[in-house]
């Protein structure tokens, strides 16, 4: 029997994917031209396989991916420039993210039959900086618990330590609840491996090219289609 359904922030419960191509553009030209290069294709070809590497270490430092570019070129960066870029590359983030416009409604029918919670990994900076589920404090009375995988001593997802952490928060077992997420390897690979049913989210309003995966998973593209759990489940 599922009595909790535990969530992805990031593109699953809001949208930020034009925010951060904005950024992500943003930044790239302002690197491309530091370093004072000639081959902007070139640069992109690396730049993007840094930025994978990165992201298959489940590191979401852009600083710390962004020093790792220069080093790549055997450059010296500057690290007071790289921590404004940073801080302009999130709040060009922030300001784009909204949330899908099924997600409140959703919480609300589903917080009245389950225990309702989030895991989200960190966003790469201090501590004492804010995640983006701050921006949107009418969905805090939601969760029952909030995890920030990255932070506290939390490893982050596909790491087992953050989902098996919000388990044992809620009081139930990996069977009984069911985890929705966007990301393959770290949100469905990670909630499988740590017991739990997964459902992947490939949200319609979202443009992004899916990794192509033989396992077979529940697949959903709008959140509402959870209010029916048990079909999605079943097929």
């Amino acid at each position: 029997m599922i009595k909790a359904v535990i969530f992805d922030f990031g593109q699953t419960l809001v949208d930020s994917a034009e925010g951060f191509r904005s950024a992500e553009k943003e930044v790239e030209k302002k690197i491309f031209k530091d370093l004072a290069l000639t081959s902007w294709l070139k640069f992109l070809e690396i730049y993007r396989k840094i930025r994978k590497q990165f992201h298959e270490k489940s590191s979401f430092s852009r600083k710390a991916m962004w020093q790792e570019v220069y080093w790549y070129y055997c450059r010296q960066c500057d690290e007071k420039l790289l921590e404004k870029w940073q801080r302009q590359y999130w709040g060009k983030v922030n300001d784009s993210t909204k949330l899908f416009p099924e997600t409140e409604d959703v919480l609300t029918k589903m917080a009245t039959d389950y225990s309702i919670a989030l895991i989200t990994n960190t966003e790469g900076r201090q501590e004492k900086e804010k995640h983006r589920i701050t921006l949107f404090p009418q969905l805090e009375r939601f969760f029952a618990e909030v995890i920030v995988a990255g932070q506290s001593g939390v490893p982050t997802k596909p790491d087992l330590a953050p989902f098996l952490l919000c388990l044992k928060k809620m009081g139930v077992s990996a069977d009984e609840a069911i985890y929705v997420g966007d990301d393959w390897r770290i949100d469905i690979c990670g909630a499988r491996d740590a017991g739990l049913q997964p459902i992947w989210l490939k949200h319609h309003l979202v443009k992004r090219t899916w990794p192509d995966v033989k396992e077979t998973v529940p697949i959903i593209t709008s959140l509402d289609q959870l209010l029916d759990l048990e079909a999605v489940i079943e097929n």
